[in-house]
């Protein structure tokens, strides 16, 4: 097959880092794969290259480039004629429904991500394009969500249920590992003592991650008595940020709370930690941060959002969203099983992600749904279920 995949950016991110190991795992399977981006110069471009998938960049110039950007889109898919257009994420999927009168021959393919999003928390043009998004989906010949709560919210938004299909996230399980030897380096390079556990948020600073229930769940552990240290890596809007440390010093957690950014160095900055949580309020499908974390053998805390049950199973522990304390109430219940069950945590989380959620059963269940739409093509309609 000829695929091509259409994204924004491969700027470091879960959704990217999950489309380029789909890319790589088809190209290994001996099919043709190109991603074209908006905005070329992502962290992940590299890894894609040498791995022989094709880097296409639309030199988008900014958000109002919008004339120029959609002639060199379908100058580019035109000239690449592809067997598959597959988008990721809204505005991808919007414009890859757009382009479709332009190629009669290539079947399209929408990718959704995410959940419930609460497009109120964000501005007008996001809005209007996860309203569009849902309006011209119709037209696609597949849309495949990366979790059950994704697909039932998108057929409630008016995406076409009998085209839908699941295909939920995969972790490659070589690269992210139990290795002992990082916690130290990683405590030491940060600043952090190598005694005591060590409570993690690895997410962007956005409105949906709810940092602000993290930091009033520390508060409330570290009253009851708790002892820990917590972390938050990531980045963000800089005024976002600035509000969040601003709230995490109203709460007096300072002493105990570290930032640390941005991070490309993610299985360190698993093996570092003992716990990792999800305090995200709304729009998760198959957070890939769990699945990552649970590779490298980390336990995890996290809200129940999207499709969280399923990847945890009894591995972790699910809390309501916005609930400080419960949150604080489970990290107390997960260490105290650190104490009880001997080493024997870590192995149960992470063969629980390579037994149901490895990156080749991802690419398979793809290759799957992906070959069964040309077939479709040559011999008529079958159930993508």
């Amino acid at each position: 097959m000829k695929i091509m995949f259409l994204a924004r950016s491969l700027d470091g991110g879960g959704a990217e880092r999950q489309l380029v190991t789909l890319a790589v795992g088809l190209r290994k399977r001996g099919h043709e794969v190109a991603i074209a981006v908006f905005y070329p110069g992502g962290e992940f471009e590299t890894q894609a290259r040498n791995a022989g998938v094709a880097i296409l960049p639309l030199g988008k110039r900014g958000r109002w480039d919008v004339v120029g950007f959609a002639w060199r889109l379908l100058k580019t898919l035109r000239a690449a004629r592809p067997d598959i257009l597959h988008g990721y994420l809204a505005t991808a999927n919007l414009l890859a429904v757009l382009a479709r009168p332009f190629l009669p021959k290539t079947r399209t393919v929408l990718g959704i991500r995410a959940s419930n999003m609460a497009l109120d928390r964000y501005d007008w043009l996001m809005r209007l394009i996860g309203r569009l998004e849902a309006l011209f989906a119709s037209p696609a010949d597949l849309v495949i969500a990366n979790s059950e709560a994704g697909r039932d919210h998108a057929v409630a938004r008016g995406f076409p249920g009998d085209k839908m299909a699941v295909v939920p996230n995969g972790i490659d399980t070589q690269f992210f590992r139990p290795d002992p030897a990082a916690s130290p380096r990683l405590r030491a390079d940060l600043g952090i003592g190598s005694e005591g556990r060590l409570i993690g948020l690895v997410a962007r600073l956005d409105p949906m991650k709810d940092h602000p229930t993290f930091l009033r769940a520390v508060a409330e552990f570290l009253e009851s008595g708790g002892r820990a240290r917590f972390i938050c890596v990531g980045d963000g809007p800089r005024a976002y940020r600035e509000s969040l440390q601003t709230l995490g010093r109203e709460l007096g957690i300072d002493a105990n709370l570290s930032w640390a950014g941005s991070r490309d160095d993610m299985p360190s900055v698993y093996n570092a930690l003992d716990v990792l949580t999800l305090t995200s309020a709304f729009g998760e499908g198959f957070p890939n941060v769990l699945g990552e974390a649970m590779a490298c053998g980390v336990p995890c805390v996290a809200t129940d959002v999207g499709d969280v049950k399923r990847v945890l199973g009894e591995a972790g522990i699910v809390v309501a969203p916005g609930d400080p304390g419960a949150l604080a109430r489970a990290w107390v219940t997960i260490l105290r099983r650190f104490e009880t069950e001997d080493g024997t945590l870590g192995q149960e989380t992470r063969r629980r992600i390579v037994t149901h959620f490895s990156a080749e059963t991802m690419v398979a269940r793809t290759e799957a749904l992906l070959g069964g739409l040309l077939d479709q093509a040559r011999t008529g309609p079958k159930d993508v279920n």
